[in-house]
């Protein structure tokens, strides 16, 4: 739905995105992160037909941005950071403009209108001027001006920005049911967020793709060991790392207030054992879980300058 090959974006010398490839399949709700200046927003810029790349292609569902720049529009719909609302006029009489400039006709363009300011829940806010609404509510405007023409592909440049932690939770709402109907490129600096609403991570760093995996498969490959915790509820911590600080493959033991944590080689998993050296020991065990990289250490990991650009295998 989304393919990009070898995208390159200078602004005078400074080169803002290098030889980016990346593609997202349709139905897929994707995050794209990254810390400022990395490239995000130059990226969605390209997508979206505001401004041309020096190098590279990108196709939206198929349609070139630069050979087929028209095409490639009308099957986007692009919710910007800051959104260009008219706060003249009524939630209504802006989305049906923005429908209109994608030469929708009425009646269908009328109906259109109610279905999406229903869709995002401002149809009760229908004749309410934008300039009389919260900051959460124009957002949601926005995502209707986005939805309106009813595109294969959404891009949301930091959709959730200035929100306060209701409109957060309601906006991500939104963003899960529009992914069941769209494909979803979402740029965010709220990390809990992808792990929430996103199928799959795209991090970029200093104009490149550094990793593209889903959360989980990139927290395995990242670690390069196997971590879980080992809660015992009648051995302090310290007799317990004495005791499975010696089995084969495990590298390190640490106490914790609770237990421990037990960190061992990545082809060897040395749960069993540990788990038969505390049953051995006539104690009892209370947990043994994996402990994973959050998604705030995985981007901590990749996106310092002295880390290796990661790739995915397979």
């Amino acid at each position: 739905m989304i393919q990009v090959e070898g995208l390159t974006k200078y602004y005078g010398n400074f080169k803002a995105i290098d030889s980016l490839s990346f593609y997202i399949d349709a139905g897929e709700v994707v995050g794209f992160l990254g810390p400022n200046g990395a490239g995000k927003t130059t990226t969605m810029r390209i997508l979206t037909g505001f401004m041309p790349p020096n190098e590279g292609t990108a196709t939206i569902a198929g349609y070139d941005v630069l050979d087929q720049p028209l095409e490639a529009r009308q099957r986007v719909g692009y919710l910007p950071e800051s959104v260009p609302l008219y706060k003249e006029m009524t939630v209504w009489q802006y989305v049906d403009y923005v429908a209109k400039l994608y030469n929708m006709r009425n009646p269908i363009r009328a109906n259109r209108v109610d279905e999406v300011l229903d869709q995002v829940g401002m149809i009760d806010r229908a004749d309410s001027l934008i300039s009389s609404l919260s900051k959460g509510m124009r957002q949601r405007v926005g995502l209707a001006q986005a939805l309106v023409h009813e595109p294969d592909v959404l891009v949301l440049d930091e959709p959730t920005i200035g929100l306060d932690p209701g409109q957060v939770r309601e906006f991500r709402e939104l963003i899960q049911q529009v992914g069941k109907e769209h494909t979803v490129l979402l740029s965010t600096h709220i990390l809990s967020e992808v792990e929430q609403v996103c199928d799959r991570v795209l991090i970029i760093h200093n104009g490149q793709i550094v990793a593209e995996d889903r959360p989980d498969a990139l927290s395995a490959r990242l670690q390069g060991s196997h971590r879980f915790k080992v809660k015992v509820g009648n051995a302090k911590p310290e007799a317990i790392a004495e005791v499975i600080g010696g089995l084969p493959g495990v590298i390190n033991v640490t106490s914790t207030d609770d237990g421990v944590e037990v960190l061992s080689e990545e082809e060897q998993d040395t749960r069993p054992a540990v788990a038969a050296a505390i049953v051995g020991k006539k104690w009892d065990l209370l947990e043994l879980r994996p402990l994973d990289m959050s998604l705030e250490e995985i981007f901590l990991e990749l996106t310092t300058n002295d880390r290796q650009t990661y790739e995915e295998e397979g």
